[in-house]
């Protein structure tokens, strides 16, 4: 087990001012000390890690770096709640207003913007409710109004809280029909029980893209601007939780922003077409 050192003896500087100022001192330190952590937990969703991102962004990392990364995906709200809990040492979620929150608690030290996609609404072929188009607010208002089997991942992920947002922008919440079904699971299990019914659901391209048991299910909406899907990265803060991994946590964010990292998150396709857009500089 490796004991960090340096956040324990310079914890002042990290309560002073958080943010990289901060996590230099504490990376000053730690060389001195020869303190290197070999490992980092990094509390991720299970977009990230079911698109296949990470196992086409880490070893990339590991190359540059040397550290290894461990991935626990979960749903975003649980992912944070890892970070505070400080039983991760980044985050790596995709939901903005949560994301903002746990900064502003302290939790985590400074959010930065990484990459986008967007969800699609996926549904059979058929469509027989008509759903088919780029506005999500007017498709759910007919899943809800034909009550229609549609999947909810129902486990407070950026998926189930960009769901939440547009069942309240059709104000349809508590609203959403006699077939509705809350998994409470993940994004490929939500897929995987949408295809055995024939139901809709709410996806993240990257997940949907890397999907192989379709059955009939197709993309039924999407391009509507509602849709869009940032990703964030954040070091959990050393001074609420002196044993995180600072020094190789804020390498991971670095260089996941960095020309190199969002080159390597530019380059992952499926069959030709990209799953995440890089922004970190914008």
């Amino acid at each position: 087990m490796t004991v960090n050192v340096c956040s324990k003896l310079f914890m002042p500087l990290a309560l002073i001012k958080y943010g990289r100022t901060a996590i230099a001192g504490i990376a000053i330190a730690g060389a001195a000390l020869g303190v290197q952590a070999q490992t980092i937990t990094v509390a991720s969703t299970t977009s990230t890690e079911q698109s296949g991102l990470f196992a086409h962004l880490l070893p990339e990392f590991k190359k540059a770096s040397g550290i290894d990364v461990k991935v626990v995906a979960l749903g975003t709200g649980q992912a944070i709640d890892m970070g505070r809990r400080g039983d991760a040492d980044v985050l790596f979620v995709h939901d903005k207003v949560a994301e903002e929150k746990v900064v502003a608690e302290g939790f985590a030290v400074k959010r930065l913007e990484v990459m986008y996609n967007d969800f699609v609404l996926i549904g059979p072929k058929t469509d027989p409710l008509k759903t088919k188009g780029n506005d999500i607010v007017e498709a759910l208002k007919k899943v809800a109004t034909g009550n229609a089997e549609f999947i909810s991942r129902g486990d407070k992920s950026g998926t189930h809280a960009a769901e939440l947002r547009f069942w309240k922008l059709a104000d349809l919440e508590g609203k959403t029909g006699t077939g509705y079904k809350s998994c409470g699971c993940g994004m490929g299990p939500a897929l995987n029980m949408a295809a055995s019914t024939g139901a809709y659901v709410l996806a993240d391209r990257g997940t949907w893209l890397n999907f192989k048991n379709r059955a009939d299910l197709v993309v039924l909406v999407e391009g509507d601007k509602r849709l869009f899907n940032q990703y964030g990265v954040m070091l959990v803060n050393p001074a609420k939780h002196p044993h995180v991994k600072a020094l190789d946590g804020q390498k991971f964010v670095d260089w996941v922003t960095s020309d190199a990292g969002q080159g390597v998150i530019a380059s992952y396709k499926i069959g030709g077409e990209q799953l995440f857009f890089p922004n970190a500089a914008k």
